[in-house]
């Protein structure tokens, strides 16, 4: 199942969900009733939960959400922040599945109303509707607190109690944030969600290891990574497609790590377009063993220092036989190296696996949003190279 269309039954398809998916779940849903949230969680007993919902008490004086809910979720330990107008229904399950539907998490639209939405694996879905969330999650204002809460039924039941006479001032306000309805620019370009090749291309040597401290544009500006990452002489990349997703990263000491802190898109490598010119040798004289290229475009990276960047022992350690393309391949099959560490040792480059790939878009876009990219206008004075004719050429 990559992508199935859903128009009943969501009681089930939810549960179902919940059972094959692992890690976090991310609910974004504007009616949540206690009935139905406690069927979906009864057999649910770790991991984190964030729900991003509505704070309209209103919609609590009239039952179409429920207060109660929200307190059995803090009770369960999650984190619950408030939209205003939201009406999008999303339930995600770790990185592994999605559900967009018209259905509230109430008894009515789980097992009687007609809705209707899909239940999709495919990882490139999880990955945006995962980008959806985070960054709503980002504008959606400050976690609900056990006391706020009590305030808010103190409210509902003194008006309740009051018999909730119609057009009489009730004192019941939407308490959510008003998150705004503009364009969300930090979705990434069709480049980025179509992607069906990605790499760590990893910069530096054992031997040049920089500090944590050492900024990103300082090694923007020695490598040229924002045109075109390098490869040895006798290691052409041959194997990288037109569009493949370049994931780039530094070579970093204070421990050993590796930090990404960028991403691109890359080129196929054409023989003479994407071999190091005498300019490009005089330049950064280092491009006299390191000649070939893979170009990129549309690079984007974080500001500050690689203390910001995205840590590959992290990534390692989270998702260890997975982490990489030919270890998640060799486990399958049972044979071969399974040790993401010994994998990419001694290599310019690694290919990722489709789960870490949506693992590191996840990280590098909330690390853009907590740290901030280097802006264009920086981009901009960087230098740019005058690209060789295909098939010519080049010395070096």
């Amino acid at each position: 199942m990559r992508f199935r269309l859903v128009d009943g039954a969501w009681d089930r398809e939810l549960e179902n969900a919940l059972q094959a998916g692992q890690g976090e779940i991310g609910i974004v849903c504007p009616f949540i009733k206690k009935g139905a949230l406690e069927r979906l969680l009864k057999n649910y007993r770790t991991g984190l939960i964030k729900v991003i919902t509505r704070f309209d008490l209103r919609d609590c004086a009239e039952g179409v959400s429920d207060l109660s809910a929200m307190r059995l979720l803090l009770e369960r330990g999650a984190q619950v922040r408030g939209v205003r107008n939201l009406h999008a229904k999303l339930y995600l399950f770790g990185t592994q599945r999605a559900v967009v539907t018209s259905a509230n998490l109430t008894e009515a639209a789980m097992v009687r109303n007609h809705e209707l939405g899909f239940i999709a694996d495919d990882t490139a879905i999880v990955t945006r509707c995962r980008q959806y969330f985070d960054n709503l999650w980002g504008r959606a204002g400050k976690d609900l607190t056990t006391q706020r809460l009590a305030g808010w039924e103190e409210k509902l039941t003194h008006h309740l109690a009051s018999g909730a006479k119609p057009g009489r001032p009730s004192g019941l306000t939407d308490e959510g944030t008003d998150a705004g309805a503009k364009a969300d620019n930090w979705i990434p370009s069709e480049w980025i969600a179509s992607a069906e090749q990605a790499f760590v291309k990893f910069l530096g040597e054992a031997k040049n290891r920089v500090p944590l401290t050492f900024s990103t544009l300082e090694e923007i500006q020695r490598s040229g990574c924002h045109w075109a990452v390098a490869y040895p002489n006798k290691k052409r990349p041959t194997g990288v497609s037109d569009g493949a997703l370049m994931f780039i990263g530094r070579l970093t000491k204070g421990p050993d790590d590796i930090r990404v802190f960028g991403r691109a898109i890359g080129m196929r490598y054409e023989p003479g377009r994407d071999d190091a010119t005498a300019a490009d040798i005089a330049l950064r004289p280092w491009k006299k063993i390191w000649p070939r290229y893979v170009r990129v475009h549309h690079a984007e990276f974080l500001s500050g220092s690689m203390t910001n960047g995205i840590s590959l022992n992290e990534l390692m350690e989270t998702l260890k036989a997975d982490a990489f393309a030919a270890t998640q391949r060799n486990t399958a099959k049972g044979a071969g190296n399974t040790n993401p560490r010994s994998a990419y040792s001694q290599q310019a480059a690694v290919k990722l696996s489709q789960d870490v790939q949506a693992w590191l878009n996840q990280r590098l876009e909330s690390a853009f949003r907590l740290h901030g990219k280097l802006a264009p206008a920086k981009m901009a004075t960087l230098d740019w190279p005058e690209v060789p004719r295909s098939g010519t050429k080049n010395s070096g």
